[in-house]
């Protein structure tokens, strides 16, 4: 339905038209001194009513000006800006150069114009009064009026950014063979008020468009790629039959996530360098005290065959509060709670956030997620654990691996593990691994029998890799483009199944 204003547009058009036979939309529009917007919607109504008119639609090139042309259009040129905040007795240059913006430029073209002249150190008024041409220019370009500009002002104001090219529809608009200039503003809807009163049969009504394009409705969300991936792990881990642990505790103490995995208070990833610690609050409420003191005698003097790491271990360092930087803070909590219910053989997962203070680049964040595989049993040795990392990345479709020694606190033996990559035509790692040592697991209570298998990767490299990122930081934080999202709905692991067959 147009308002009374719109329909006023439609009557303007009409009597235009039976005056002298064509209308064109963006002439129209500068004439009548209203948007080429309105013109457009009012001959686009008065099209839905037949054959009233005809149209036919143009394209053309045409001028508009840049926000640096309105700015002029507005507020006048820099020359005559200049002009006007000159007194009669006028300015110092240097005083002129130092408060007035586009000074040199503005004192050039106001020369050029002979509107302004030179004594000695001051710059004076040359004439009287001026007729800023620059802001009449641009004021009849910004109006849709560009004809009225010579072709050569324009091409200099374009070299100069004030206006620019565009292209432009315009609609030629000629008589239908049902013209008339008496159109009835049509209803567009049939109301109870209209049936009672019968006045429904001396209305026209608006035809049905059944070409008409729906409303293009919000997009709905989607599932970030990272927690779409994240789904393919967590599906594989629980088809090995695996269980998952409880993660939802970023913040954790010292003691769990260094001390209770017999990474000794000296070593360098407890420093403030690589580890974020919470200033409030600082210390955890509680740590179980007789499990305490048995971390305390292995880290100070050893035992379960160990000679310890000979210092003296420290409860207030322990009892410090930090961001977790790995998940294995929580397969620590899980063994033990294990151990003290009564061990069973079990294999646990886990894939969350930890945080790391690293500096930021193409391949690191201070924040990640880790993806965390745990096997406890009785005897189990180095093969096993090469078995169950070997099965994990099959069936993810990476079947070539090999594993190099390492070193980490916690396992002994270690193990990197690395994959050939296709693409980079080379062996590329892919995760860490190893057995937690006996002076991780006897303090916690696990049986002497008992042996664990642990590996780890982030969730971040294979997403990289899988959808063709090269910078960390445009898979996470604010530099993520929207369209990877809203153009990756789905995502799938090409899985590796025993018949040779992918899925």
């Amino acid at each position: 339905n147009m308002g009374a204003e719109g329909m006023d547009v439609q009557q303007q058009i009409l009597h235009a038209l039976e005056k002298n036979g064509v209308v064109i939309s963006n002439e129209f529009a500068v004439s009548e001194k209203e948007t080429h917007q309105k013109v457009v919607g009012a001959i686009k109504s008065l099209e839905s009513l037949g054959n009233v008119i005809n149209v036919k639609q143009i394209a053309l090139k045409t001028w508009e000006c840049t926000d640096e042309g309105n700015n002029l259009a507005t507020s006048g040129s820099h020359e005559a800006r200049l002009f006007n905040s000159l007194p009669p007795e006028g300015r110092s240059l240097t005083d002129i150069k130092a408060s007035f913006p586009n000074s040199n430029f503005a004192l050039g073209a106001a020369m050029k114009n002979k509107w302004l002249k030179k004594e000695g150190e001051k710059v004076i008024p040359a004439v009287s009064a001026i007729e800023d041409e620059v802001q009449i220019h641009l004021k009849a370009i910004a109006a849709g009026g560009e004809n009225s500009v010579p072709d050569k002002i324009k091409a200099e104001y374009k070299k100069r950014k004030l206006i620019k090219e565009v292209d432009m529809t315009v609609f030629e608009v000629s008589k239908g063979s049902a013209f008339t200039t008496s159109v009835m503003k049509q209803e567009a809807e049939l109301t109870k008020e209209m049936i009672e009163s019968g006045q429904w049969k001396g209305k026209t009504f608006k035809p049905f468009n059944f070409k008409s394009k729906g409303r293009i409705e919000q997009r709905s969300g989607y599932l970030h790629p990272l927690m779409q991936l994240r789904s393919e792990f967590r599906q594989i881990f629980l088809e090995m039959g695996f269980t998952e642990m409880p993660t939802n505790n970023y913040v954790e103490s010292a003691f769990w996530n260094f001390d209770a995995l017999f990474q000794p208070q000296q070593h360098p990833a407890r420093d403030a360098h690589d580890t974020f610690y919470v200033a409030e609050p600082g210390k955890t409420i509680s740590v179980p005290e007789d499990y305490l003191q048995k971390v305390k005698k292995t880290h100070s003097s050893g035992g379960y065959g160990s000679i310890g790491y000979q210092y003296d271990w420290s409860r207030e360092e322990a009892h410090k509060n930090l961001l977790r930087t790995h998940t294995t803070a929580v397969s620590a909590r899980m063994l033990y709670k294990l151990a003290q219910e009564g061990f069973q053989p079990v294999k646990f997962f886990s894939i969350d956030r930890v945080f790391r203070n690293e500096t930021l680049d193409a391949t690191h964040l201070a924040e990640f997620n880790q993806i965390e595989g745990v096997v406890a049993d009785y005897s189990l040795s180095i093969k096993n654990l090469m078995g169950l990392i070997k099965g994990f990345f099959e069936k993810i479709g990476i079947t070539k691996l090999r594993f190099k020694p390492a070193y980490n606190p916690y396992t002994e033996p270690s193990m990197e593990i690395f994959s050939y990559h296709e693409g980079l035509k080379k062996w590329v790692e892919v995760g860490n691994s190893g057995m937690f040592r006996p002076e991780m697991l006897r303090p916690m209570g696990i049986p002497e029998k008992v042996t664990v298998a642990a590996w780890g990767l982030s969730l971040e490299r294979p997403a990289m890799i899988m959808y063709g990122i090269n910078n960390i930081r445009e898979l996470v934080g604010p530099r993520v483009k929207m369209e990877l999202i809203l153009d990756n709905p789905l995502c799938t692991i090409d899985k590796w199944t025993p018949t040779g067959n992918n899925s």
